[in-house]
């Protein structure tokens, strides 16, 4: 996997607890959201860390077409009084994106620790002759 010398979790196990990727025992959060500087338990550094704004489009978008799809259904079926989405959506969209994010994150930095993802680089820069094919 990521290091031979740590028995590392699935990313989705290290993902839903909020742990380390690579020991699956130290915090991954320093606070909310925000990414510790490095694990508190096997040290290492989450400066390879920037799912970006990935976990916030994958959690609206998830969390959005299955809250809108159930209200949509309600209102069809039960034609409920106009403040009934406003007591009952907007807090569902609220608290269920907000509950999702954090675990959503840690999965995509844990992801991101063993696929070994890093910054695109290109190895012909400034060379309009490169063909790898003549190599």
């Amino acid at each position: 996997m990521a290091d031979p010398l740590y028995d590392s979790p699935k990313p989705i196990v290290s993902g839903l607890r909020c742990r380390c990727p690579r020991c699956g025992q130290g915090k991954l959060f320093q606070g909310f959201l925000k990414i510790a500087p490095a694990c508190d338990r096997c040290g290492l550094s989450y400066a390879f860390a920037d799912p970006a704004d990935g976990p916030a489009f994958f959690v609206m978008t998830g969390v959005g077409v299955v809250i809108i799809a159930i209200f949509a259904w309600v209102e069809i079926v039960y034609r409920p009084p106009i403040w009934v989405p406003f007591v009952t959506v907007f807090p569902a969209l609220l608290f269920g994106c907000l509950g999702a994010l954090r675990p959503v994150k840690a999965w995509l930095v844990a992801s991101q620790y063993v696929h070994k993802a890093e910054e695109g680089r290109f190895e012909s820069v400034g060379r309009h002759d490169f063909d790898s094919r003549r190599m």
